[in-house]
């Protein structure tokens, strides 16, 4: 597993940097071969009067994206809890994977070439024949392939990121469709109207 660790407004001394991989790797362990790379983010506020210290930790396991974030006054503490945050989410992430090829192996052809995500073809590369600009100060762009899935499926995605929403493109009517948290429980799905 390839390990980058990145701080901002600190210094990543060998100890921090030993401690993360320790605790990366140990809420990994069981998940090993899913995850093929970690990007860790480390950072202080840098007003100090606000002790906040943040750990945010991205993995990419088999084509899917979980993250964690988590802030403390220690930064060591931080570590701690979002490791343990992410641990929690891989094994929910397995767990459901495993379920749902369990429950699809009967009904699925064993053959892949039989089976298509979008039905149109695809490039190996998101940024192909795009130029290259730097968007206006505070706007970061990001690009990402975006595989048709059911609601059920775009709501697991959006609990494994912990952000409070996510864009996906319905299986069903290929329109691009954004699924969020409400604020005092459950879910909403925003779509466009003709």
């Amino acid at each position: 597993m390839k390990l980058v660790i990145h701080g901002r407004n600190l210094e990543i001394t060998a100890a921090l940097r030993e401690y993360t991989h320790l605790k990366i790797e140990k809420a990994i362990h069981h998940f090993e071969e899913m995850v093929k790379e970690a990007d860790v983010h480390l950072s202080v506020a840098r007003n100090p009067r606000v002790p906040q210290q943040t750990a945010e930790v991205t993995l990419f396991a088999n084509g899917t994206v979980i993250r964690a974030q988590e802030r403390g006054e220690n930064l060591y503490a931080s570590i701690d809890l979002v490791s343990s945050k992410i641990a929690r989410q891989l094994r929910r992430h397995k767990e459901r994977h495993s379920n749902h090829i369990h429950r699809h192996s009967n009904s699925i052809d064993k053959d892949p070439e039989n089976h298509s995500t979008t039905g149109l073809p695809t490039s190996d590369s998101l940024v192909d024949n795009k130029a290259v600009h730097l968007p206006n100060r505070g706007i970061r762009r990001k690009y990402f392939a975006m595989d048709p899935m059911s609601i059920d499926q775009a709501r697991h995605q959006l609990e494994l990121i912990d952000h409070d929403f996510y864009l996906f493109r319905d299986k069903e009517t290929s329109e691009l469709q954004v699924i969020y948290k409400r604020n005092h429980g459950g879910y909403g799905v925003i779509q466009s109207r003709d």
